[in-house]
């Protein structure tokens, strides 16, 4: 299809969980639903349409040991294109991925700079890794080189003790918050254990990566202030493995790791039931390959959530969260068209039929 083509996309279009249209155009790579001159010479595709995916908790040229070759990330893009996945939120990154934003076939990506990590606390390469008085500078580096995003590590094992600890202290947490916050960027963490949410949480933190720590105790805070979780289940999943892996060195932290597991779909239900934003990420990037999000969604049904709330996760609600469009009048047209309803089934999530990114029909 030629970039000036119209494209019509008919059967049933998802602009809302309760917003179902029968038709959708898309004219110099945008959505109307007014019928354009021209309709009758137009492509057609028919189906159940979704606005594109979101993975709001993903890693564009990250791989195992630290940053990736730009063929390596172009590859990692793609997978998750060809998984519907057209909106990326990379949560922390050691590459320069802005070329991507330079390519109409590739996912857009809203970019949380580099994980910023206490020295030694968090995987080798990864992040910057500093002490507590530098943090506030980091922050504001990060800040300025991201999307409206920052991503701090809030803990990591700590071989002196054996276990998860926090690693940073109170007064780090909320200069550092307090910094992002005045250069309008918002702050995510990652953390997997209980100790180091509350001085996140009560110093202003928007986001929480994995909160496989929740406690019913700190559940009403996180409800309170309105502090989204991001579980990444599919990467929960490897615990049992990283425990035992630990587990001669480390069995403290190896049976902290295997109740976090054990517990992961109680805390996830237990989270949404109490009002806290949930949204799908897979953690794709590092030790996960690409292409995960469908799993991450039928993740969150299994762990109790409904199925349309599930789906709303990395569609409607997510885009939403981010501050992007969806599939309103003048948007760019980013769609994802699947054979029958997702909302009855998001099993159906793993095989689109078609992906439409910029307008352009890209499988």
């Amino acid at each position: 299809m030629s970039d000036h083509a119209v494209l019509h996309v008919k059967g049933r279009v998802l602009a809302g969980p309760d917003d179902v249209r029968d038709e959708l155009w898309v004219v110099g790579g945008r959505v109307t639903y007014d019928r354009p001159a021209g309709a009758g010479d137009s492509t057609t595709v028919e189906g159940w349409a979704l606005p594109g995916l979101v993975d709001a908790h993903c890693h564009v040229g990250l791989g195992a040991h630290g940053p990736v070759d730009a063929d390596t990330a172009e590859k990692q893009a793609l997978t998750d294109r060809e998984a519907g996945a057209l909106l990326i939120r990379d949560a922390g990154s050691p590459s320069d991925t802005r070329w991507v934003d330079d390519r109409d076939d590739l996912p857009k990506i809203i970019r949380a700079g580099r994980h910023i990590a206490r020295t030694r606390r968090y995987i080798r390469g990864y992040a910057h890794e500093i002490e507590p008085a530098d943090l506030v500078a980091y922050v504001g580096q990060e800040a300025r080189r991201g999307d409206g995003w920052v991503k701090l590590v809030g803990d990591w094992i700590d071989r002196g003790v054996g276990d998860l600890a926090p690693c940073w202290p109170r007064e780090a947490v909320e200069a550092g918050i307090a910094e992002a916050h005045r250069l309008g960027a918002r702050v995510t963490a990652h953390c997997f254990a209980e100790s180091s949410l509350r001085d996140l949480v009560e110093s202003g933190i928007d986001c929480v990566e994995h909160a496989t720590g929740l406690t019913p105790e700190l559940i009403p805070l996180f409800a309170e202030r309105g502090v989204a979780i991001v579980p990444t289940l599919v990467n929960i999943a490897t615990f049992p493995d990283l425990a035992a892996g630990g587990e001669e060195r480390y069995p403290r932290w190896s049976a902290h790791m295997r109740r976090l597991h054990e517990r992961r779909y109680d805390t996830v239900r237990d989270a949404y039931d109490a009002g806290i934003p949930v949204y799908v990420g897979t953690d794709a990037g590092g030790s996960l390959p690409h292409g995960l999000v469908a799993a991450e969604v039928a993740e969150l049904v299994t762990a109790g959530i409904p199925s349309v709330e599930a789906l709303a996760a990395t569609s409607w609600a997510a885009r939403a969260w981010l501050g992007r469009p969806g599939l309103e009048e003048g948007a760019p047209a980013d769609l994802v068209v699947y054979d029958s309803d997702p909302r009855a089934d998001v099993r159906v999530l793993a095989a689109p039929r078609r992906v439409v990114l910029n307008g352009l029909v890209v499988q």
